[in-house]
């Protein structure tokens, strides 16, 4: 199949358990919880997206009819100068599963790459994901319940923690949802983890150093 890409780059992961960790992100274009355009936000499942997905215009993002093609502009994007490291891919968007497939997968494990993909969870995972971290939202069919990473932005009406924790994940986080409410959200997270344990707060740390 053919690949929308929105962007490729090369930063921190700046959210959950893997926070700190170099990567190169890989943006698809597309959701099926909002068409990206602020004209239907209000009408959309996710309203509080923070994410431009909208397009191919992106840094070194456009249209790829191999899986190959795109599997090698992501090894472009990692750093030549550590080939000791451990190569890191995160897939997101939109919902990175609409179009993430295992011939990609299989392209970027050959590459020597590690594999993450960030999904709204309504789509079930392919096979040979190294990292699968799933953001539930309200509303929204619940199809992919496990994986290693449940995150979930706080709070959201009509996705309270306690509909998630019996899940099968291996890591539980609380992420205060961003915009003019972010210290309230910050300050509710950081109550409700001290208060049930099984859940960690997770910062967009990212926002905080200025880096993508």
């Amino acid at each position: 199949m053919s690949y929308a890409v929105k962007e490729v780059f090369y930063t921190l992961q700046g959210e959950g358990a893997q926070a700190g960790r170099a990567a190169v992100f890989c943006r698809f274009a597309g959701c099926n919880l909002w068409s990206g355009q602020e004209k239907d936000r209000l009408t959309a499942i996710c309203q509080f997206c923070d994410t431009d997905f909208l397009g191919t215009d992106g840094p070194d993002g456009g249209k790829f009819a191999t899986e190959a093609a795109l599997a090698a502009r992501i090894d472009e994007t990692w750093p030549s100068a550590s080939p000791s490291a451990k190569k890191f891919v995160v897939f997101t968007g939109g919902e990175p599963l609409l179009q993430l497939d295992p011939p990609l997968i299989e392209a970027l494990h050959t590459r020597g790459f590690e594999i993450a993909v960030e999904t709204n969870g309504t789509v079930a995972a392919p096979h040979g994901l190294d990292w699968i971290c799933v953001s539930p939202k309200a509303c929204a069919q619940l199809v992919q319940k496990t994986g290693d990473e449940l995150k979930l932005v706080f709070p959201q009406a009509g996705a309270p923690p306690e509909n998630f924790q019996s899940l099968a994940f291996r890591h539980f986080f609380l992420q205060p949802m961003d915009g003019p409410h972010r210290t309230a959200h910050t300050d509710e997270a950081l109550r409700y983890c001290l208060g049930h344990p099984l859940w960690r707060l997770s910062l967009q740390t990212h926002k905080f150093v200025g880096i993508r």
